[in-house]
């Protein structure tokens, strides 16, 4: 199984991700650091991901050429600038077009709103994630 962890800036979502999918499922799970910068991609590597990407064009074409179960990732993911800019329409689209099962941490940022996730917390979004993925293994 291969979860594709998508971040940017500092990459502070996806390490708590990262973490928590490698102490639940140890090698059961791939896990492949998608950084929009140098930074996040660093940062992802370390917290455990076993193979990382960096660059629009690189995570494009890894999405489009690999059989990923899950791409996860704050809701900027979906967006061409979204994560200050960091998301270009590139790799918004494939994402987007990945037969993947997308598990998108609801941030309440950019203006966007979904009803009924404004009480739930970065952490319980891993949670539900973390179960996803069981239900996969």
């Amino acid at each position: 199984m291969i979860v594709a962890v998508v971040d940017g800036q500092g990459a502070g979502i996806g390490q708590a991700v990262i973490k928590k999918i490698k102490k639940e499922f140890e090698d059961k799970v791939k896990v492949v650091a998608l950084g929009l910068n140098k930074t996040a991609l660093k940062n992802m590597l370390k917290s455990g991901a076993e193979e990382g990407i960096i660059g629009s064009k690189n995570i494009s074409e890894y999405i489009l050429n690999n059989q990923i179960n899950f791409i996860i990732g704050p809701i900027g993911i979906l967006c061409a600038g979204g994560i200050c800019g960091e998301v270009t329409s590139t790799v918004s689209k494939a994402i987007f077009n990945s037969p993947a099962t997308k598990l998108i941490i609801p941030l309440q940022k950019h203006g966007i709103y979904i009803p009924n996730t404004q009480d739930l917390s970065i952490k319980e979004c891993i949670e539900v994630f973390i179960e996803k993925i069981r239900e996969q293994i």
